[in-house]
């Protein structure tokens, strides 16, 4: 499906403020599509929302499917008398309100979550028990693998100390499910507590013409249910460990690339099952979104593969991926749906030709553009209609920080190529450049709107620690930014051209 001309902003769910530490899908979210409506925007892009695990990366989670327990928010739980005040106020989740303390997130969240499941289980016994029904493909194994995983210590799946559980095998299984019963009903309650609370706030965003723009990565991580449940689909050999993992080659940033260690799939097995692993996982995706951003969406077309227990990404090698056999499917299967090609990178005309014969739209970083030894290809003259041009990424400096770290001919090139004069508003200028181009669709992130700098960048790709962390002020997305937002959208036909009584009535 065509994405039309419009422009939205790059927003965190873990961003929003909160009471509690880390954002949430409660009252704050709300507030933030109040915002985007006010500030003429159609879409809200967000990181992935799954259960994260060592590293507090959205990118790696105990499972593609699940939602993360930290965004269940406790507020509504309190409305719901399912918590008291008491049972939150008595934790300390952190004082600094621009940062999410992970380590309190950790020790405190599932202590109160688990008065709220005692408490929920017998309030909403039938809609659990339906919910667990609708969604026991997944549901089962995942809360399985969460109770053993706690029972073992939380280490990894792959270490844990008997055989046939960590094989997955029917028979343990079985044990298991019965021996953790009260922990594996747990961990199923709280994704019925999320999916509750996510289909109101999706209801909300799809009243006020808010659309949903999600991520997904290419690759699940190694400890997770989906590989620990499926391990068929993964490149492992007899004892479920890795036999190659994946990675980016070395290039001009990094002399050792980068190595990711995801398993790799077995894409021989999957094309003979029609692909159906990644039919489900998309389902799966477009059930929380509205538009799915598929990142380092240049790996079904070859992907770096490591020898497993390499230390670095070096010794890898090119590996041709499904190419088109898989997009095809994927294209078909959800032809009334959108999606986002995150096609960043080092790209072949392999990979060019898989974006076109796609369809789907490329991502263009004005970051990227401004390299004053060559001409890039993510100056806004060389865009066609079909892409999506973003100031930054998640992965990217806000342009404050990025007009300090830059080049300073890089700088001077995008000042003259943007026409930003010494007194001009730089970060403002830049966005202008970004919403005047020709792309189909314009993604800000929050921080830039902002005017945000050190100290508020999101990720910084290959290290571990102090990531993803930002959080917004209460009150920083104000009338007034989003009247400038607005008008700025509106000049350069941007516009969400919703219904203006409807606007007015859920801004009240």
């Amino acid at each position: 499906m065509e994405i039309k001309r419009s422009s939205g902003i790059l927003m965190a769910v873990s961003s929003l403020p909160s009471n509690y530490g880390i954002g949430t899908i409660g009252k704050e979210a709300y507030k933030f599509i109040d915002f985007l409506v006010a500030a003429d925007q159609k879409y809200w892009q967000m990181l992935p929302l799954g259960s994260t695990s060592y590293g507090d990366s959205p990118y790696s989670s105990f499972s593609t499917y699940a939602g993360n327990p930290y965004f269940v928010d406790l507020d509504m739980l309190i409305t719901d008398g399912l918590l008291t005040k008491k049972d939150v106020e008595k934790y300390d989740w952190g004082r600094n309100p621009e940062k999410t303390d992970y380590g309190k997130i950790y020790k405190n969240r599932f202590k109160v979550l688990r008065i709220a499941a005692e408490k929920g289980l017998k309030k909403y016994e039938k809609e659990f028990a339906s919910f667990r029904r609708r969604n026991k493909a997944w549901l089962e194994n995942y809360a399985l693998y969460m109770a053993v995983k706690s029972h073992f210590g939380m280490i990894s799946w792959t270490e844990w100390p008997e055989e046939d559980i960590r094989k997955h095998e029917p028979k343990a299984c079985k044990k298991y499910l019965k021996d953790l019963k009260t922990d594996v009903e747990f961990y199923e309650f709280i994704q019925f507590l999320f999916f509750e609370q996510w289909k109101k706030l999706k209801a909300y965003a799809k009243k006020n013409k808010v659309e949903i723009i999600g991520d997904i990565p290419i690759y699940v991580a190694l400890d997770s249910a989906d590989v620990w449940a499926e391990a068929g689909w993964f490149q492992l050999d007899e004892e479920n460990t890795p036999v190659r993992v994946s990675g980016v080659p070395p290039d001009y940033f990094s002399a050792d690339g980068q190595l990711w260690g995801n398993p790799l799939y077995d894409w021989d097995k999957m094309k003979a099952d029609g692909y159906s692993w990644w039919i489900r996982r998309i389902e799966g995706a477009f059930k929380l979104y509205d538009v799915v951003r598929i990142d380092h969406f240049r790996g079904f077309e070859s992907y770096w593969s490591v020898p497993y227990g390499e230390k670095t990404a070096r010794k890898g090698k090119w590996v041709k991926g499904p190419g088109m056999d898989l997009v095809g499917k994927l294209a078909e299967a959800f032809s009334d749906k959108a999606f986002i090609a995150e096609d960043l990178g080092y790209l072949t005309e392999d990979v060019r030709q898989l974006l076109k014969d796609s369809g789907f739209p490329g991502m263009k970083v004005l970051e990227f553009a401004f390299d004053s030894r060559e001409e890039s290809d993510y100056l806004p003259h060389n865009y066609g209609k079909n892409c999506v041009c973003y100031t930054g990424t998640h992965d990217n400096s806000p342009i404050a920080l990025w007009k300090k770290e830059a080049d300073k001919k890089d700088i001077a090139l995008a000042m003259e190529y943007l026409g930003i004069g010494k007194d001009d508003n730089f970060n403002w200028e830049f966005i202008r450049g970004g919403m005047r181009s020709v792309s189909a669709l314009f993604v800000a992130q929050m921080q830039d709107y902002l005017e945000l700098g050190k100290g508020y960048r999101m990720n910084i790709p290959g290290t571990l620690g102090g990531n993803w962390t930002w959080r917004m002020k209460k009150g920083a997305a104000d009338k007034a930014l989003a009247k400038k937002i607005a008008r700025m959208t509106k000049i350069y036909g941007r516009s969400a051209k919703r219904d203006s009584k409807t606007s007015k009535k859920n801004n009240k």
